[in-house]
């Protein structure tokens, strides 16, 4: 077993509080190529210039180059983030809250604030849990915050294969509305670039199983929960819920399709989660509309 770094958790939290804004604009043919990507139909009358619901995702993410960029694929820690030291850093989860819409042609600013930086200890040993929000505003009113948590975990975890196998979470329950998605390598690699994600575990097969022991592409977690937001529209009438969080509860992978479920939790909430092919509760995410 490979043992995990000592974390300075002191020294890491003094990056709480530090701030980057960043610019971008809304075009069309951004909006056009995520709505492809994704599945869905865009420019219908009553929708017309608005752009896809999470398509903050791809907005302002920085241009960093590729030389700086580690043998993960991720850019070296240490800037804005904080330098973990442990080596596999993963998206956790979200809290988001929609306040209008963006729009095609929109000039958005994005402001970034470093809100926690916390130790846990799973499984596999030490975890550093960094949260991050974000604010999007056009002509300085906030349409979109996304508050951000990201994990970053030590290799211990992928060593042993078996045991991970076991410790993953299998779930056998189905939703009242259910649909399956296929995650193909084509969906994975047009979301990386979408979204300019370099990590290798999503497009680089060899480095997915070979480095990082996985048994093939992982599907990124901000993917599965887009796809599980349409898919709670889609029980709504195609309504978009104005509140949205999700949780990534373990790795799903390119082996299979994904199985989307959703059930009612109330007239206002809708509780949803995703299986993955191996069987296992990937992701659980909750809608609201209000």
């Amino acid at each position: 077993m490979i043992l995990a770094p000592e974390l300075d958790i002191a020294h890491l939290r003094q990056w709480i509080g530090a701030e980057e804004v960043a610019q971008d604009v809304v075009t069309a043919a951004l909006a056009e190529r995520f709505a492809a990507t994704i599945g869905l139909l865009i420019n219908r009358p009553e929708e017309k210039g608005v752009a896809p619901r999470m398509l903050h995702l791809c907005l302002c993410q920085p241009a960093v180059p590729t030389d700086a960029l580690g043998g993960d694929g991720h850019p070296v820690p240490g800037d804005f983030l904080p330098p973990v030291p442990l080596p596999r850093r993963m998206a956790a989860g979200s809290d988001m809250r929609f306040n209008g819409h963006l729009r095609v042609g929109d000039t958005v600013q994005r402001r970034s604030r470093i809100e926690n930086v916390e130790q846990k200890v799973g499984r596999s040993g030490p975890l550093c849990f960094v949260t991050v929000g974000h604010s999007f505003s056009v002509e300085g009113t906030v349409v979109v915050t996304d508050r951000q948590m990201i994990v970053y975990r030590g290799d211990a975890v992928m060593q042993n294969p078996e045991q991970n196998q076991q410790v993953r979470q299998h779930t056998t329950m189905t939703g009242a509305s259910m649909v399956e998605v296929d995650v193909l390598p084509p969906l994975l690699f047009r979301f990386s670039a979408l979204t300019f994600n370099t990590h290798r575990i999503h497009y680089d097969r060899r480095y997915a199983v070979d480095v990082e022991g996985y048994p093939g592409l992982v599907v990124h977690g901000p993917l599965q929960a887009t796809l599980l937001l349409y898919f709670a529209a889609r029980q709504r009438g195609g309504a978009l819920p104005n509140g949205y969080s999700y949780r990534s509860t373990a790795p799903a992978f390119d082996s299979g399709p994904l199985l989307l479920n959703a059930t009612g939790s109330g007239d206002r909430e809708m509780d949803l989660w995703i299986t993955s092919a191996e069987g296992m509760a990937a992701m659980r995410a909750r809608a609201a509309w209000e």
